[in-house]
């Protein structure tokens, strides 16, 4: 994040969410306290995806909330969709590279992630092939396979570590 934080959630249906916030507060303008005073971390460190447009598609309301907060620091454009049907329909219905990128949660109900990016993956489009990380609460590697062989080109666990993201993000949209 711009403060140079951290954000993990972890939540679980008919159990809760727990939410841990890092925080390393300023002490200037333009640096942030550092373990190595010599390097300070500045905000141009956040990846700037002006101008980009990223679908979110995540079931839990609080968890996608949290991620557009997080996402908006990038300065990229968010949509939202609930499901995996929705996911697809939305890139149905959308112009050619109109998306930049999908961020894809895996459980989900109606349609799960992976189903959705198979189907996104067969659209006869000339974008079919955008950049879709994972998004999952099991780091499992029998998960990230499913991911890859999905169609996926990338896998980020739940909790969502935003340092992360944002540099899976920027690895595959550079």
């Amino acid at each position: 994040s711009i403060m140079n934080g951290e954000i993990y959630v972890d939540s679980e249906v008919g159990k809760g969410t727990t939410f841990t916030i890092v925080l390393h507060l300023k002490d200037d303008k333009d640096t942030v306290s550092s373990p190595d005073p010599e390097q300070p971390w500045k905000q141009e460190d956040i990846c700037n995806l002006e101008g980009r447009r990223i679908l979110l598609v995540e079931d839990n309301e609080l968890n996608r909330e949290i991620a557009v907060e997080f996402l908006a620091m990038t300065g990229a454009e968010i949509e939202e969709a609930v499901n995996g049907k929705q996911a697809v329909e939305r890139m149905e219905a959308s112009p050619p590279h109109y998306y930049d990128l999908i961020l894809m949660d895996i459980q989900m109900p109606e349609m799960n992630g992976c189903e959705a990016a198979k189907r996104i993956r067969k659209l006869e489009r000339e974008d079919s092939d955008l950049p879709i990380i994972a998004m999952t609460a099991n780091a499992f590697e029998e998960d990230r396979k499913a991911a890859f062989a999905a169609g996926m080109n990338g896998h980020v666990a739940k909790p969502i570590e935003i340092s992360r993201l944002l540099e899976t993000m920027a690895e595959l949209l550079n």
